[in-house]
């Protein structure tokens, strides 16, 4: 039914005719006897089936989901299999991306992952999902350091990359992830973060347009609020000013279950909060007017709303130098002041974050703290190997021998006379009495075992 047919330079193609009685062609190109007649014989049991309509073989039903696409794609060129429909690189990110809107994330998260699905499109979109491979991750990585684009965010996005491929193999689209292996090292967030002074945020204060501003800047650097979500979502209700505390609504981790957080409320945020309380309209829920909250919230969820423009105005007006990431760093400086004070795991239940994201995005060494560290000496160099200790050590009178006959004694010399008392002792009580050589009888040697006893 099927024959292979040797062509030059190593090349074989199989001759078989179709059920519609047309001569067809399948070129195998170079490849060698044995498998060309395996494939051969695969032919014949699928033209076959084709024919009476039977069942492929079981062997032949294996060998076919294992071909690889290429030879599945000749195959389907001349009628023996379905064409395959392939799901492109695109269309799986697409619907990828939908599935999450319809999973109740977050808006931030869907812009983040929105972009990173924009940018695979363009550059992946119309190949075959099944035929990416290690180097188009790797154009990926290049394309976007090609963008200038920080270590951080090439990192995120690269995550995000591949998790969408995990969920195809999950899914079953493709075999196994060919960007498994496709990383970039993180960067140092340190680099955009910096320390604000309590001198400068006092500072900055003073020049706030209104009572609301103040209370905005006063919530991220002395209470650590996340700007806006977090101080906008505040009501007057979350204020305990008896017990001197403040419930924090937390946006951003109520997905996972933390939809607040109990905080202190501290000295210097209680002012700002009673000044709020002084202008606040009679009944209103939130702690901010409903004009701020407006401008703040929209479909994509929080936003800044201009907040950074404006705060930036006011940190130039107070004389002072805007710092990275304005409110970031503001959060930053509390957690790192309350870090120096209180216990890690402590202040990170008033943050709202991990110990491990505490240390790499938000605590640094304070100036109060290197100040301290000017005159600081451990407890066992204190006492043992400070300079005045040895002086000290050095001036001791040495004993005299007088002195020595008077009663004092040394500790050696008090150790010695201790076991010479225990030794008499042990004579006067246990006399030994005068025996020849010969042996003992027993009565005698159990006398002599309790004396020892005693």
């Amino acid at each position: 039914m099927a024959s292979v047919v040797d062509d030059p330079n190593g090349r074989r193609r199989i001759l078989f005719v179709a059920p519609n009685q047309k001569r067809k062609t399948i070129r195998l190109g170079k490849i060698d006897r044995k498998s060309a007649d395996s494939i051969c014989r695969h032919v014949e049991h699928l033209l076959a089936s084709k024919i009476n309509g039977q069942p492929l073989p079981r062997d032949t039903a294996a060998w076919l989901t294992e071909v690889g696409s290429a030879l599945k794609d000749k195959l389907a060129a001349v009628g023996l299999v379905a064409v395959e429909q392939r799901l492109t690189a695109g269309e799986h990110l697409k619907g990828w991306l939908a599935g999450k809107r319809d999973g109740g994330y977050k808006p931030a998260s869907l812009i983040a992952w929105g972009q990173t699905v924009k940018e695979l499109t363009d550059l992946v979109g119309t190949k075959p999902l099944s035929a990416l491979t290690h180097a188009d991750g790797e154009a990926y990585r290049t394309a976007m350091h090609a963008r200038k684009l920080r270590a951080t965010t090439i990192n995120k996005r690269l995550i995000h990359a591949r998790q969408m491929l995990e969920d195809a193999v999950r899914l079953g689209h493709i075999a196994t992830n060919p960007w498994a292996h496709v990383k970039q090292r993180q960067g140092d967030p340190s680099e955009r973060r910096a320390y604000v002074p309590v001198a400068d945020a006092e500072r900055v204060l003073k020049h706030c347009p209104n009572v609301w501003w103040k209370l905005l800047v006063a919530l991220a650097r002395f209470a650590g609020l996340r700007t806006p979500s977090e101080s906008f979502s505040l009501t007057w209700g979350d204020v305990d000013w008896d017990r001197g505390r403040l419930s924090v609504p937390s946006p951003k981790t109520e997905g996972s279950g933390k939809s607040h957080r109990v905080i202190p409320l501290f000295p210097l945020l209680r002012p700002h909060m009673e000044a709020a309380f002084e202008h606040a309209e009679e009944g209103s829920t939130f702690v901010f007017p409903i004009e701020y909250r407006k401008r703040a919230h929209g479909p994509a969820g929080w936003v800044n709303a201009n907040l950074r423009t404006t705060f930036e105005k006011v940190i130039r007006r107070a004389g002072v130098d805007p710092w990275p990431r304005l409110w970031h760093s503001l959060r930053a400086s509390c957690e790192s002041d309350l870090a120096q004070t209180f216990p890690l795991p402590t202040v990170t239940k008033w943050l709202g974050n991990t110990p491990s994201v505490a240390l790499r995005h938000y605590v640094d060494p304070t100036e109060t703290a290197f100040e301290r560290a000017a005159t600081w000496v451990p407890e066992s160099g204190a006492k043992c190997g400070a300079p005045e200790a040895q002086k000290q050590a050095q001036q001791v009178p040495a004993a005299t021998r007088t002195s020595r006959t008077r009663g004092v004694q040394t500790p050696t010399e008090k150790w010695v006379t201790l076991l010479r008392a225990a030794r008499c002792e042990i004579l006067q009580i246990c006399p030994v009495e005068a025996r020849g050589i010969e042996p003992r009888s027993r009565s005698t040697s159990v006398k002599a075992s309790t004396c020892v006893a005693r």
